[in-house]
């Protein structure tokens, strides 16, 4: 196997430290400023309340104060997705849950407001035992709408992401997410390109095609998901040509490291770090 020694030279985009796959040595709410203090100005994060989707208010304010008190920028949070743990992988399709997730996506927009943050990653959720796709993709369609019509408000934007690795979940290569994307005819709703699983799915070379698409883009060395120079997936090269194609946006370092993350980072040169 031929590792792919990183350069980031070889493009100027900004990067922003996931705080739900980075610094997870320490909880939650101590990564924003280690996030800081490793030289980052801005982060990411899945939802931050476990499998609550409702969270209490004390937990909302103490979130806000971590990254205001870090001197950060959350640049990105994912809307409720019930318990990823469990397997669970978004609510936007989910019938029977449309309350929860609504109420959950008030929550994200109370933080957004108060903390800046335009960019909101909504997980399409699984096929459902006993339940006609059909009947998921047009709750998808509708809920989609619906979330594009809250996010306006403020010029938010919606990414939607391709996964890997999760076999009930039908958005998969960059082609399944365009299908609904052309579907709902948003612009408020964007590609999440995350370059780990568009390796895993064998479609990485496509995505400097939908760079005017794309409203965010992840990173992690395939095979593995960990640090760039783990795997053999020409990282720096894919980014360039994303750059090269009109993508100007952050780019979330949202791998698992194999050691600690001071280590994981040293790929990445600290003047790198700061947008």
């Amino acid at each position: 196997m031929t590792r792919m020694t990183p350069d980031p030279t070889r493009h100027g985009l900004r990067f922003d430290a996931h705080l739900s796959t980075l610094f997870t040595e320490l909880p939650l709410l101590e990564r924003p400023r280690a996030a800081r203090e490793a030289g980052f100005d801005a982060v990411e994060c899945w939802w931050p309340f476990d499998a609550v989707a409702v969270p209490s208010g004390a937990e909302v304010d103490a979130f806000v104060s971590a990254i205001e008190d870090a001197g950060v920028r959350l640049v990105s949070l994912n809307f409720f997705a019930g318990d990823m743990a469990a397997g669970d992988s978004g609510l936007v399709s989910w019938p029977g849950r449309e309350a929860e997730l609504r109420e959950s996506v008030e929550v994200a927009l109370d933080i957004a407001r108060r903390l800046g943050t335009r960019r909101f990653n909504a997980l399409y959720g699984n096929r459902l035992d006993g339940v006609d796709p059909r009947q998921q993709d047009d709750l998808a369609a509708s809920t989609l709408d619906w979330l594009a019509d809250r996010v306006g408000t403020f010029d938010g934007r919606i990414v939607l992401e391709a996964l890997s690795g999760r076999p009930a979940y039908p958005v998969k290569t960059t082609a399944d997410a365009l299908a609904v994307l052309d579907r709902v005819g948003r612009p408020e709703i964007t590609l999440l390109t995350d370059l780990y699983h568009r390796a895993v799915v064998g479609d990485i070379d496509t995505v400097a095609d939908h760079a005017a698409r794309t409203g965010h883009v992840q990173l992690a060395d395939a095979p593995g998901r960990h640090e760039p120079g783990t795997g053999t997936t020409d990282l720096d090269g894919w980014l360039a040509a994303l750059e090269a194609a009109g993508y100007d946006g952050y780019v979330g370092l949202e791998y698992l490291p194999t050691t600690d993350t001071a280590t994981s980072l040293e790929w990445l040169p600290r003047s790198r770090r700061a947008g």
